[in-house]
């Protein structure tokens, strides 16, 4: 019951915010022009600066840990990989193919896994869910501007050198490359015995806290503005297929493996971090990226509403199940 309240609880800030943003749009506060640009600066400006930071904030990878850290991105990846030929079975809407490879391996582990994790297991839980975030937000990223390269409204399919063109000119890819490289800068200063870090430039660093913390508040009004429940019935094939995607299959696939095949191998506090990683919904910023991308802006954003409400329930059944097999 803890697990469902604590699920319930991380939630339902974002069905909040969305349903604000969903009555500013009624009473004309939100106006369709408004809620595209807002879109537009959230992608180009706020996301990124989110990025930098999660990618600064990397400590280290021990050796200890590159089996679990290995698993958790192979199981991305075989989500990725699955999702296409189910995209393209489903429908045949290519700029819906986008969003529907996305909502499969794409979960919301910044704001809702991190503290997921931490509630699971304790200070382990949260120490092994930061150290995966490191490679798996970046990882996230890339494939997911690799399915909506691929799939997009205008039709076609792009060469690899327009899809590595799009990743490298990606607001979020330079994000995430500027952190890296701020890292490695860091690190040498170690290495020469420097104490300066970005946060004694204390101006700089509070800018990008306070663009990074508009990021995730802004991109739920403007998909509460963009909702409309009329395209429920017109998506409904689409819908279904993703959300079960997001709330059953990856789950069952990234959780269950691990229990079925490494149970020995990997700790409570893993398990809590593979629950984070795939058991909540997919990520706030997933509409943002297909609406600048060219793809089926409202399907994605279908996803966040839908897999939000829905992963509750997942949350509590992976923690429960968990618990009475003597991981947690």
């Amino acid at each position: 019951m803890e697990s469902f309240l604590f699920a319930i609880n991380a939630v339902t800030p974002i069905i909040l915010l969305v349903m604000i943003g969903y009555f500013l749009k009624r009473i004309g506060l939100m106006k369709p022009d408004f809620a595209r640009l807002a879109n537009r600066v959230v992608f180009r400006v706020f996301l990124p600066a989110t990025l930098f930071l999660n990618t600064y904030k990397i400590s280290g990878l021990r050796a200890a840990d590159l089996g679990f850290v290995g698993y958790a991105l192979i199981m991305i990846v075989v989500l990725f990989a699955i999702a296409i030929p189910v995209s393209i079975l489903t429908t045949s809407h290519a700029e819906r193919r986008g969003p529907m490879v996305q909502v499969a391996f794409r979960s919301n582990y910044a704001l809702v896994g991190l503290p997921l994790a931490q509630s699971l297991f304790g200070d382990e839980g949260e120490l092994m869910a930061t150290l995966l975030s490191a490679l798996s937000i970046p990882l996230f990223n890339v494939l997911a501007v690799i399915a909506l390269s691929v799939f997009h409204k205008n039709g076609g399919k792009p060469g690899i050198k327009k899809i590595l063109l799009g990743i490298v000119k990606n607001p979020l890819i330079i994000g995430i490359a500027a952190g890296l490289v701020c890292v490695g800068i860091r690190a040498l200063f170690v290495r020469w015995g420097v104490s300066f870090r970005l946060t004694d430039l204390k101006p700089v660093y509070q800018v990008l806290e306070y663009l990074s913390a508009v990021s995730t508040p802004l991109a739920l009004l403007v998909l509460g503005a963009q909702f409309e429940f009329s395209a429920i019935k017109e998506m409904r094939r689409e819908i279904v297929v993703g959300t079960l995607a997001r709330v059953v299959v990856a789950p069952l696939l990234g959780v269950g493996v691990a229990y079925l095949f490494f149970r020995h191998q990997f700790s409570g506090a893993h398990f809590a971090t593979f629950v984070a990683l795939f058991a909540t919904p997919v990520a706030v910023s997933s509409l943002t990226m297909a609406q600048e991308m060219g793809n089926d802006a409202p399907l994605a954003g279908q996803y966040v509403v839908w897999t939000t409400i829905l992963s509750a329930l997942t949350i509590f059944l992976c923690s429960l199940l968990l618990k009475q097999v003597g991981i947690f």
